[in-house]
């Protein structure tokens, strides 16, 4: 289950950013270990996350 922070909605309207393309970073990207969470880099696609309780909480989406 995936739960979308207010400024993760705001930055996928933002960029055009689909929660399919969230999923897939999350899934088939690079994923690097940061102080509260994860970074998952996927082609063109950044997402902070975190882990709780099973749910992918999105911080933060960005286009590289």
């Amino acid at each position: 289950m995936i739960i979308l922070t207010e400024h993760a909605k705001i930055r996928m309207a933002e960029k055009a950013i689909t929660c399919e393309q969230i999923n897939r970073a999350i899934k088939q990207g690079a994923t690097v270990k940061q102080t509260d969470g994860f970074l998952a880099v996927y082609a063109y696609l950044e997402v902070a996350y975190a882990v709780r309780d099973g749910k992918y909480i999105i911080k933060t989406v960005k286009v590289r």
